[in-house]
């Protein structure tokens, strides 16, 4: 592992010894062009653990889970498998923009910058680069260029949503208490709600059927209702999108 100078260490500093620092450290007259590089090897001390995963980390502590990571796949010159790729910003445009009756929740949530955060085409190469980088142990893009984490003032900045009050974390609910939930919050028939969650095989709902829903309300002039199945819809397009592409 390598310690950089007045900080801590990170899975991205450690390095495979070449033969040049090999070279260099049995003093051989091998001369290494780039003074600064010299100057670290003669300063800084390199550990190397002969257990570590060739082109990736040599220290098994931190990343454990990297004998599954797709990284570890494309070095071995594995099949990576097919990346499916969903973007709901077409879904969002087929919604449109909320109804002027509802307009004011919308804003009032904080959520309103979610419907220009979408896109309806993905580069995907940069996303497979992101992904092939991505590490769940220390929730950060480990780059060529260094370390890169998402931070909450990123998510403020990028999809202008505001970062206040105190960290909630949801309990997983079952689909009862899913149904139970669209009951009481989208005045929908239960049975009506109890059908669609065992459509989607749990607490899901699809976002056409969320469509509905608002259209109905909308209709039916219950903005309330409307309100919080356009918001809902929004959140499930952008930041509670899954890999079900419909749900």
């Amino acid at each position: 592992m390598v310690r950089t100078r007045g900080g801590g260490s990170s899975n991205l500093d450690r390095v495979r010894p070449t033969a040049s620092i090999r070279r260099k450290r049995g003093g051989s007259s091998t001369s290494i062009p780039n003074q600064e590089f010299e100057d670290y090897i003669e300063q800084e001390e390199v550990e190397v653990d002969d257990e570590g995963y060739p082109g990736g980390p040599l220290d098994k502590s931190l990343l454990v889970n990297y004998e599954h990571h797709v990284a570890k796949q494309l070095w071995d010159g594995l099949d990576r498998g097919e990346l499916k790729v969903v973007s709901h910003g077409r879904k969002i445009n087929k919604l449109g923009a909320p109804h002027e009756r509802i307009e004011a929740a919308v804003e009032l949530s904080g959520l309103g910058g979610l419907l220009h955060a979408s896109y309806e085409s993905l580069d995907r190469g940069l996303l497979c680069a992101f992904v092939e980088r991505w590490h769940a142990e220390t929730n950060s893009f480990h780059l060529p260029v260094g370390e890169m984490t998402i931070t909450l003032d990123d998510v403020s900045n990028l999809l202008h949503l505001p970062i206040v009050g105190q960290f909630y974390t949801q309990e997983t609910l079952d689909s009862d208490s899913a149904t139970d939930l669209l009951v009481e919050a989208l005045r929908v028939d239960h049975a009506l709600a109890s059908e669609e969650t065992r459509h989607c095989r749990g607490a899901h709902v699809r976002l056409s059927w969320l469509r509905e829903v608002y259209q109905d309300a909308c209709s039916r002039r219950q903005w309330t209702v409307a309100a919080r199945a356009y918001l809902l819809h929004l959140v499930g397009c952008t930041i509670f999108a899954d890999k079900s592409a419909t749900s």
